[in-house]
């Protein structure tokens, strides 16, 4: 009888705990942004405010319990990952060496449409540059919010923000960031489904 030859298995791209802190991390992130609009539209830093159907909390103080029930879940899981991610060298592996002239390089080719996404378990240096830099950005989220909740405990915070009125700018500023890279991101999924599955799957 004919034999099927051997199919190596799929090599794992995500391992399980990295999967798992990325949905958490995701899910948090989505309820403080819809939470963060409430509190902001209660008292407005600009001109605008944003559409009530875009919102979580229906008032301000169910908008807060919301907003500080996913900040620590974001800020526990957060350090899990940061941890997990350092432990297991994989940050070391991933983002590592970034050099400016190869960030330069591949944004060109990005603009040109030259961009190849050849493998998933390898960055390019915009990719590397992009998740570095929201990593970063959601610590200056924590950090500038805790200065706005805390102000009085953490005047150190406060003091580095600027003051309370500019720690609620640069909160605003940072969650604009952060915004822009989850459109640009479910943007790039689009184009590459195959980051979906390699998220939900492993492989």
């Amino acid at each position: 009888m004919p034999t099927t030859p051997d199919v190596p298995p799929a090599k794992t791209v995500h391992p399980l705990w990295l999967r798992v802190t990325h949905w958490i991390n995701a899910f948090s992130v989505v309820i403080m942004i819809a939470s963060g609009w409430r509190i902001y539209n209660a008292s407005p830093i600009f001109p605008f405010v944003f559409p009530k159907e875009w919102t979580l909390g229906g008032w301000l103080g169910g908008a807060l319990q919301w907003h500080f029930a996913a900040m620590w879940l974001l800020a526990i899981n957060g350090l899990v990952y940061l941890s997990l991610n350092l432990l297991s060298g994989r940050a070391q592996r991933k983002f590592f060496p970034l050099r400016p002239k190869e960030v330069l390089r591949d944004f060109v080719q990005a603009l040109k449409g030259k961009l190849q996404h050849a493998s998933l378990d390898h960055y390019n240096a915009v990719q590397k540059l992009a998740y570095l830099s929201v990593i970063a950005d959601l610590i200056l989220i924590v950090v500038s919010g805790l200065a706005i909740w805390k102000s009085v405990q953490f005047p150190l915070l406060r003091d580095l923000m600027g003051g309370f009125d500019n720690a609620r700018i640069v909160h605003f500023f940072a969650m604009s960031f952060l915004v822009l890279f989850i459109v640009v991101h479910i943007v790039m999924v689009a184009l590459v489904p195959r980051t979906l599955l390699a998220m939900l799957r492993g492989r």
